[in-house]
């Protein structure tokens, strides 16, 4: 295993960040973490790179203990975090010659690696721009050139494409695409589920804890039930009368629809229909739909928030 973590805590003072953390990630996977804001994916991510030392539990990352030798992975994985510190007065070249000094890359090797790197990012016409002056898609994919410059077996990445625009998350993700084919393993948090849809597996993490872990497939199966896709004017009104729809499991609010979630949605689609004429709320439109990963998401928190309350 690439990485083999197992029973992994982490404490600060009296709050607790990551609660008995176990995953295995083999060899040329690409395993996503999600979940809220709090929910313990930076300080695994910082454990994993061993940066930062775990209260209690294991892990082995490329056969290095985290815990007692945490320096030998310096070479051996690329980790990128949130805020990945380019120097801002540096060029891009300056950037990328600075990151293959302090990782030590043979000084023979420095010039093809530099500029394999710079066409796999599609950073060739930019060579001689300072890193402030790139837009923000640019200066991602010179973070992940700089992360990749001593060429590591491992890529823990730290919510990489947050803030960026959709052109750039994609071809973000491109160049994430073509480490996969050449065998780079991944280990990425994010917040985007369409993200998560493109990892081999997912791991759902909540208030520290991982609660779920799969293949996206598998995990959006959890979502309650069938789905029906509403547009209507009136979304308060008809959040307020759903409760009285026998048929209903639960509902979630996208924007100007709701997705309503019912055991058979082929059967309750006519049902739903004369329900909310009997009531007077205009229907635009009502359709069903398959649930993605983001409405199982979205189930799975709320279940365990529940949860939470009750114990």
């Amino acid at each position: 295993m690439v990485i083999a973590a197992h029973h992994l805590h982490r404490r600060f003072r009296h709050t607790v960040a990551v609660r008995d953390f176990s995953l295995d990630v083999a060899q040329g996977e690409i395993v996503g973490l999600i979940g809220p804001d709090g929910a313990g994916k930076t300080t695994t991510l910082r454990m994993l790179a061993g940066v930062l030392r775990p209260t209690s539990g294991q892990a082995h990352v490329l056969g290095v203990d985290v815990v007692r030798n945490p320096e030998a992975l310096r070479e051996k994985v690329g980790y990128m975090p949130q805020r990945f510190s380019l120097y801002g007065d540096l060029s891009v070249l300056e950037n990328l010659l600075f990151f293959a000094e302090i990782y030590r890359v043979p000084r023979g090797e420095r010039e093809a690696r530099i500029a394999r790197l710079l066409r796999f990012a599609q950073l060739e016409p930019f060579v001689d721009r300072p890193a402030d002056k790139l837009s923000g898609g640019m200066k991602k994919k010179l973070g992940l050139a700089c992360a990749l410059i001593h060429a590591p077996q491992l890529l823990l990445l730290d919510e990489p494409t947050n803030g960026v625009d959709p052109v750039s998350r994609r071809e973000f993700w491109d160049i994430l695409a073509e480490l996969h084919l050449q065998g780079v393993t991944i280990l990425i948090t994010t917040p985007y589920m369409d993200e998560a849809e493109r990892c081999n597996r997912v791991g759902l993490m909540f208030r520290g804890e991982l609660i779920r872990e799969g293949e996206p497939e598998a995990l959006r199966q959890l979502a309650p039930g069938e789905m029906l896709v509403l547009y209507t004017p009136q979304l308060s009104e008809v959040e307020a009368l759903l409760p009285q729809f026998p048929p209903y499991l639960e509902h979630q609010v996208y924007g100007d629809r709701l997705h309503i979630f019912v055991p058979n949605a082929r059967e309750a689609q006519p049902q739903l229909q004369a329900f909310l004429q009997q009531h007077h709320i205009p229907v635009q439109s009502l359709y069903p739909d398959e649930p993605r990963l983001e409405e199982a998401f979205i189930h799975l928190i709320r279940q365990a928030r529940k949860e939470e309350k009750r114990s």
